[in-house]
């Protein structure tokens, strides 16, 4: 598709941003990938906003990797969209039994008419029509933070059913059946209407990341607030970088200081990020030339608004000959939220958890023209289908051998936190 492309500066760069997200919110498909200024290795997002479905991808949930290769390889320009974690039972012998509340598909794709990107006060707008207008078009959108009523959330599962659950997995462990699960829990909210720009809006003030993402797939939304990538590939080099090991945020420098010291020598929380670091190498390795996977950084400790998180960085060369997608096939689901073994882990996930997770610790990201890709893992995210009138999120926790499930639990609580009190607060 040619694009006609033409930079403007703009004066008000937050303003600018939120009139460009009503203005795709009239498009049945849009994204905005916002880093959000965080400095992060290997960089974080593209600050992107791509709108409109030139061409929309989807597939019957039969070998959906190989249809998106064939579509890859001949659409050969910008394609937007996720990747769900169900779609772990087309990798493997797998299965899904709970009911698909959200429905999201498991890969949806679309090649966008618009592109805007995002470069301090600048914006590049590229569209097959007249950049100026697009340009004008979103000037002349007005944002205004609304007012909305305050949203009772119900939990899949209370809080003695979860620690009985912990156990139980933990008994899996001891019995070596596994080394470490994620364990997640839903909070959802039914028959309620939700502005999903005025509450993006919110979180990205609230939560900024350098994953974020403000999805629409037709009648779906995902508002994420992300801080972890799955899966990136620049030229010949992929990239990923598992989270494992979270804290919340002290009330002062000092508080701050302590409480990263103390995760940074937390034995419990170093076993969690190796084993999930050596699960990632294997998975790149899959597709990568042999020597060539390397860890850049272990038991990194990176600060954001409401926690610090430990994060590694892997890295390796694609193997020649191995395609784009077959690189993010290799590595799905992405290990940081399974466990390991893999296949056993996601067996007793299937059995244990009380809802399916759908998009929630799948991916969203881009794929460029040339191949190129970056995705991120679905996590401290809200799902709404506005159809459905549906709202839901997830959390979770790694479960291993020295978990304490009262811990595990309030660590789930402390995630949830920027998403549940931006529900509940009232803007009136």
């Amino acid at each position: 598709m040619h694009r006609n492309e033409q930079i403007f500066t703009i004066s008000k760069v937050e303003s600018f941003v939120e009139k460009a997200l009503i203005w795709a919110n009239q498009f049945s498909h849009f994204c905005f990938f916002n880093s959000n200024q965080i400095s992060f290795p290997s960089d974080p997002f593209k600050d992107l906003l791509a709108v409109g479905s030139y061409q929309g991808l989807y597939f019957d949930g039969y070998n959906d990797f190989d249809r998106l290769k064939q579509s890859v390889n001949s659409i050969q320009d910008w394609l937007i969209g996720h990747f769900s974690y169900d779609l772990k039972n087309q990798v493997e012998d797998l299965a899904s039994s709970c009911p698909d509340r959200m429905q999201f598909e498991d890969i949806a794709f679309f090649q966008p008419n618009h592109l805007i990107f995002f470069n301090g006060s600048s914006v590049t707008i590229q569209t097959p029509g007249d950049p100026h207008a697009i340009f004008n078009d979103i000037l002349n959108c007005h944002y205004t933070q609304q007012s909305r009523e305050e949203i009772s959330l119900t939990c899949s599962l209370n809080r003695d059913e979860y620690l009985e659950h912990i156990r139980t997995i933990k008994e899996h462990i001891l019995e070596g059946d596994i080394y470490e699960l994620n364990y997640c829990i839903e909070f959802f909210s039914e028959d309620v209407s939700l502005d999903p720009i005025n509450f993006f809006v919110d979180l990205k003030k609230w939560s900024p990341t350098p994953f974020s993402t403000c999805y629409k797939c037709d009648d779906r939304y995902a508002l994420s607030a992300s801080p972890e990538r799955f899966i990136k590939k620049h030229q010949d080099s992929l990239i990923s970088q598992p989270i494992k090991g979270t804290a919340g945020r002290g009330n002062s420098f000092d508080e701050d200081e302590f409480i990263k010291q103390q995760l940074r020598t937390d034995e419990k929380e170093l076993a969690e990020n190796m084993m999930i670091v050596d699960l990632v190498r294997n998975d790149l390795a899959r597709s990568s030339e042999p020597g060539s996977v390397k860890v850049d950084e272990m038991f990194g400790i990176y600060t954001f608004n409401q926690v610090h998180q430990m994060i590694s960085t892997v890295s390796s060369t694609l193997r020649e000959n191995v395609h784009c997608i077959d690189a993010i096939k290799n590595a799905f689901p992405m290990g940081s939220m399974t466990g390991a073994p893999k296949i056993k882990v996601m067996q007793l996930i299937d059995s244990y958890e009380k809802s399916r997770r759908g998009l929630y610790s799948g991916s969203i990201g881009y794929i460029t023209p040339n191949g190129d890709f970056d995705f991120n893992v679905v996590i401290r995210t809200l799902l709404y289908n506005s159809g459905l009138k549906r709202l839901s999120f997830h959390v979770g926790s790694a479960i291993t051998y020295d978990s304490d499930p009262v811990k595990e639990y309030e660590e789930c609580m402390l995630k949830a936190t920027s998403i549940s009190q931006l529900l509940t607060l009232n803007h009136s």
